[in-house]
């Protein structure tokens, strides 16, 4: 397919799924099976052309001052990926399986038109209903925080060194242009393109041999940051797939004990296969059954309870843009509820000068530093470790860290702008030793 083709093939999914109101991964595998003439390189084009307009959704919008499909996607070719109205025109020529060519009004809109005066959930992309929420927490920089949360993410690895070494590591994925991630001394890094096909990490043989895992950088500061160490009882509750889970247990060093679950079943079943091939023997698994609690046997004991808890997942946006804009206020409060309900239940679990590693994969204060206030007024055996504390674990890095990354008296917040990882909140809160 040409370039003006996979602007045609775009312009046609983005109808379907504003039309059909389908989520946009569906919208495209439809779109690949009823096409299969189009190869693995096409599909990848037209799939980075729709999540980049539903990236750019609002100010696209704007900047063409018209919301339908075909207009958002020449906004966006000029917002994201910084073409000129020159090689716009060239490829909406209305050739052969080409746009029609650029209306007056499309053409002054390019040339004209800017997002100076656009007000700042148009900016930055993001639903008017958050506008107040992301205020509370970047004030007048929230703009531009929200378009960094637009801009597309690198693909980053996590090395396991129950495994191996990123030193030994890094040099056997040269080939995909991996490089040291800037905090982490565990990642590595794979910056895409815009049309960038999936680099295949799967088939990789330290993939398959266990010695890399696909995780963001912030996931991983959000694991370093918990301190988890060989010998200490640890539960990670929210595990999920097991992404964290797999880091602790490297962390471990595979000495202790690490119980990892979660209130749903179906996310923790990929954990097992990963545990297996990360070499991970001291982790058990246990898969919650009817209304059986199966940490009743976890009475202040544990080191170190790490909350990885379910929120709105504001911080990923770059990476599922799609989410952003289905995102409803109901469902906010029904995650904010969510994690009182997880906070409190590990709150027992924890022995005295034991700790609790809450994190979120959000940048709202309702969902972070609120939380860990409301949950010390009703724990007061818990006090927050300063967070200058908690990064002491990146050594020589930590001031850097300190400057770039949002502290507050409750944690660390990082950002796509200001540490190039997803959105993270971490908090590390320590129960009182008995006297």
């Amino acid at each position: 397919m040409t370039p003006a083709a996979r602007l045609s093939a775009a312009i046609e999914v983005i109808d379907t799924i504003d039309a059909q109101r389908v989520p946009a991964a569906k919208a495209l595998k439809e779109w690949g099976t009823a096409h299969r003439y189009a190869g693995s390189g096409d599909r990848a084009a037209i799939s980075g052309l729709i999540w980049d307009v539903l990236r750019r959704q609002s100010s696209s919008a704007y900047l063409m001052d018209d919301d339908r499909a075909r207009a958002r996607l020449l906004g966006m070719l000029k917002l994201e990926r910084g073409m000129d109205i020159a090689t716009i025109a060239a490829m909406c020529d209305g050739s052969r399986f080409a746009p029609e060519p650029l209306t007056e009004a499309e053409a002054a809109a390019l040339t004209s038109r800017s997002l100076a005066d656009a007000p700042a959930h148009v900016a930055g992309d993001y639903p008017e209903w958050l506008d107040p929420y992301l205020a509370k927490v970047f004030g007048e920089a929230r703009a531009a925080e929200a378009a960094a949360m637009a801009s597309r993410a690198p693909l980053d690895l996590r090395v396991n060194t129950l495994k191996g070494k990123r030193e030994k590591v890094l040099p056997r994925l040269a080939h995909l242009g991996a490089s040291e991630t800037p905090w982490s001394p565990l990642g590595l890094r794979i910056e895409l393109s815009a049309d960038a096909r999936n680099p295949g990490i799967h088939a990789e043989e330290d993939f398959i041999k266990g010695a890399i895992e696909v995780q963001d950088e912030g996931s991983q500061l959000a694991a370093l940051f918990s301190a988890a160490k060989p010998g200490e009882q640890v539960i990670d509750l929210c595990a999920g797939a097991g992404g964290k889970t797999l880091a602790l247990a490297a962390m471990m060093g595979g000495k202790g004990r690490l119980i990892a679950t979660d209130s749903d079943k179906r996310q923790l079943a990929p954990i097992h296969e990963r545990l297996s091939r990360a070499g991970v023997h001291n982790c058990e698994v246990r898969t919650p059954r009817g209304e059986a609690d199966v940490l009743s046997d976890i009475k202040a004991s544990a080191d170190l309870v790490l909350i990885d808890a379910p929120c709105s997942g504001t911080g990923t946006w770059r990476r599922n843009p799609d989410a952003k804009w289905r995102m409803r206020p109901g469902a906010l409060e029904v995650r904010l509820k969510d994690q009182v309900e997880v906070l409190d239940r590990a709150a027992p679990m924890v022995k005295p000068g034991g700790r609790i590693a809450y994190i979120t994969c959000s940048v709202l204060a309702d969902e972070n530093g609120e939380q860990v206030r409301a949950f010390i007024a009703r724990h007061p055996e818990f006090s927050v470790q300063p967070p200058e504390q908690t990064a002491s674990v990146l050594r020589d890095k930590a001031e850097d860290f300190a400057r770039a990354a949002l502290q507050s008296a409750e944690g660390w917040l990082m950002t796509p702008r200001r540490t190039g990882t997803d959105g993270f909140f971490v908090s590390l809160l320590k129960r009182q030793a008995s006297s």
